[in-house]
């Protein structure tokens, strides 16, 4: 059975997260998963592309080097903040009303509505992502999908929650995997992506609402009766806290979250003995010292905290599912085991109050440390969504990438060798000229007519020996990137 690879990047404010799997038939294997500090990235969102290319396009080496292959594309995360959801209806009317609903009709509708949603500004927003709220017939109201797929009926209805957010930050991803030199495959509305990875279905049945705390942002995303119902966040994350422990006690911000990783904690009259502690900051450069009290410590984190709790819980009663979360609230993210986090919650809210992990029972992660704790929910749901696309293949072996070279060396040669009378050196050559787009065989709808790429072809950005070598000898073999 044939190997492919997937490879996700998830940018996030305070670190860049590399993961590959290796997916053979329904089998998918996490052999590679990696953390490394970020950088111009801001509220969840790339705002500075050249800054945030040098730490990415390390860590990709890093990857390449210890796995013996190349990555050739990658699949990303959408930001998470400044994201709106708005209200989409979409309506067929059907030919025959005797004969059954199709998947395929199913599926168009959607496409419809996400085609003919009106942005205020199509220069400034896309459209992030597109989720199913209910469907109705002739016969039914609020139907689900599976209700609605083999039913007879003249019309189709749906409704859909369309979550919209700025251009400029997604297409910034583009110019971050331009300068690193790899194609970006997929991008992903992740909130829905990592609620599934994390919830398990009673839960999403019975109501509850998902914080994940990031490094950047703070998001909430409820779901009820299985389905996506609210999505919201917040600026604020892991980072506000450090920035506040930094200015506070005049540290350096890796000090800062060293100390918070170390002996932060909420809730200081909850700390027993530890109240009690003081950490001593030594100077190695000018022999000074600095005391910092444990409780004190907790106080800075407490006050931030809760500023953070209280905008997600307002945003709870807000979305009108705050009387219906009979399964609570579950908490993720990188600043999940922040200590006494959950119980904060739990104090501030009343809601019961769990840590979500990702679900990796259907993965083999075996030596892979790091990619079962909760910041790296959003690295296993990117591998969860892309291992279901058969046609993606993400890297070149070790193998591949010489055998690419020599093909290189060869068309550099002819090219060196031509004369007037054969100036591309074409003479003798397998294939002769070859200069056409690459043709996805994946490819599961055409562009809208008009519509600007910003995605990547294969070669381009890429070394132009690889690039090259990739258009004019294997480009049937690789998918265009949507």
């Amino acid at each position: 059975m044939q190997e492919r690879y997937i490879a996700s990047v998830d940018l996030g404010t305070s670190k860049f997260a590399v993961a590959v799997a290796k997916v053979t038939g329904e089998d998918v294997q996490v052999i590679y998963y990696d953390e490394t500090p970020a950088d111009g990235i801001r509220y969840g969102g790339v705002f500075n592309p050249k800054r945030a290319s040098v730490p990415l396009k390390k860590a990709l080496a890093k990857a390449e080097e210890e796995l013996g292959i190349k990555i050739m594309q990658v699949v990303v995360g959408l930001p998470r903040y400044g994201v709106r959801q708005e209200i989409a209806p979409a309506k067929i009317e059907r030919s025959d009303p005797d004969e059954c609903i199709s998947q395929e009709e199913v599926d168009n509708l959607k496409q419809i509505a996400r085609d003919e949603y009106p942005l205020d500004d199509a220069t400034k927003e896309e459209i992030y992502g597109v989720v199913t709220q209910y469907f109705a017939t002739d016969d039914m109201i609020q139907a689900t999908e599976r209700d609605v797929v083999g039913a007879p009926s003249s019309i189709l209805e749906g409704t859909f929650k369309v979550f919209v957010g700025s251009q400029k930050p997604a297409s910034n991803l583009d110019k971050v995997m331009n300068e690193v030199g790899v194609a970006i495959a997929q991008r992903y509305f992740l909130p829905n992506a990592v609620g599934k990875t994390v919830l398990s279905r009673q839960e999403m049945e019975n109501g509850v609402a998902l914080i994940e705390f990031g490094g950047g942002v703070t998001s909430l995303t409820i779901y009820q009766g299985t389905i996506l119902r609210y999505y919201n966040a917040i600026p604020f994350g892991g980072r506000s806290i450090t920035d506040d422990i930094k200015h506070e006690c005049g540290f350096q911000e890796s000090l800062a979250e060293n100390i918070k990783l170390a002996f932060g904690a909420c809730m200081p009259d909850r700390l027993q003995s530890m109240t009690e502690k003081v950490i001593q900051i030594d100077d190695e450069e000018d022999g000074t010292s600095q005391q910092l009290p444990v409780k004190y410590l907790s106080e800075i984190i407490t006050c931030r905290a809760k500023e953070i709790i209280n905008a997600m819980l307002f945003m709870i009663q807000k979305s009108g599912y705050g009387d219906r979360l009979r399964n609570g609230v579950v908490l993720t993210g990188g600043g999940a085991n922040l200590v006494n986090l959950s119980n904060y919650i739990k104090e501030l809210s009343g809601y019961n109050v769990r840590i979500g992990y990702p679900r990796i029972s259907n993965l083999s992660v075996s030596g892979c440390h790091g990619i079962e704790e909760t910041g790296a929910v959003a690295s296993v749901a990117m591998i969860h969504w892309s291992s279901e696309d058969p046609h993606l293949n993400c890297i070149m072996t070790e193998e591949e990438a010489a055998e690419a070279t020599a093909v290189t060396d060869a068309a550099a040669s002819r090219s060196a060798g031509a004369s007037l009378d054969d100036p591309e050196g074409l003479k003798g050559t397998v294939f002769g000229a070859v200069d056409q787009e690459v043709v996805s065989p994946g490819k599961r709808k055409k562009e809208k007519e008009g519509k600007p790429r910003r995605s990547l072809l294969w070669g381009r950005k890429i070394k132009d020996s690889l690039g090259n070598m990739i258009d004019s000898t294997v480009g049937n073999l690789y998918d265009t990137m949507e």
